[in-house]
């Protein structure tokens, strides 16, 4: 890994997204919430803004791909690129009292995710890896495994995608579709042992789940596409439509649940 002055990549990943939250949070209690939509937008170029100006500087040689940013082709042949969503559930911003959304920052490093970190600003806490694992803040961050004869699956609040309700009822155990906003934070739900299984197939980009994905990895979490190949990142389009995270343990008994109830009908 390249040596850079001041805090590594991991830290620097943690760093980054508690500083947009922080921004975040005093944006959303300076404007309040009469105009949403305001509010949102104003969180998405604020965040934007404040973590590209970052990067510049601690890392002005590598290249961003940023939500609310110009995609600049040059990234495809760079050797690290810093994958961003500024925002993370934007909906859920804004309104009053929610608190499942989330800021994204990850480094791709030459093929794999190198580093990244979940903030949950209105949670107080930071999903984030570190050389060898993850933490949560400075406790060590591991997955579990689910209870016995119960399985819980984390699912969109505003539309829950009728295969996963298909799949549910395929599965040959007790299902729970726990509704979560942000995809950030269904996985940290995960990571942190609140439910058991995220899956999804209703189309997403890259910025949505690199960092989520980057700690899952680290915190010895199951990450796959639906059937069941790697998740790849960096590419020419960034569209990358579905992702399974899960504890070990069930993701044999989903991944051939999902091939079984298929994403149609």
């Amino acid at each position: 890994m390249p040596q850079h002055p001041g805090p590594d990549d991991h830290a620097l990943a943690a760093e980054l997204a508690e500083e947009a939250g922080r921004l975040l949070l005093a944006l959303r209690a300076e404007r309040g919430f009469t105009d949403g939509r305001a509010l949102k937008d104003a969180g998405d170029r604020s965040s934007h803004d404040h973590l590209t100006a970052a990067l510049a500087r601690h890392r002005p040689g590598d290249a961003v791909l940023s939500e609310e940013g110009k995609d600049d082709p040059a990234r495809l042949a760079a050797d690290r690129v810093w994958i961003v969503d500024p925002l993370d559930g934007t909906r859920e911003y804004g309104e009053e009292g929610r608190t499942d959304w989330a800021v994204h920052v990850a480094l791709w490093e030459k093929g794999a995710l190198a580093a990244g970190a979940v903030a949950l600003p209105a949670q107080g806490r930071t999903l984030h890896t570190v050389p060898g694992g993850a933490r949560v803040g400075d406790a060590p961050l591991a997955v579990g495994e689910p209870a016995p004869g119960r399985l819980r699956i984390a699912v969109s609040r505003s539309r829950p995608p009728a295969f996963v309700q298909r799949l549910a009822d395929h599965l040959d155990t007790e299902v729970e579709l726990v509704p979560i906003g942000s995809a950030g934070g269904k996985i940290s739900a995960v990571l942190l042992g609140e439910v058991d299984a995220y899956v999804h197939a209703g189309g997403q980009y890259e910025w949505d789940s690199a960092a989520p994905v980057a700690v899952a990895l680290a915190a010895g979490a199951h990450v796959s596409r639906i059937d069941g190949s790697a998740p790849e990142y960096n590419r020419e389009d960034p569209w990358l439509p579905d992702i399974l995270v899960c504890t070990p343990e069930p993701a044999s008994m989903l991944l051939a649940g999902i091939r079984h109830v298929g994403l149609d009908g």
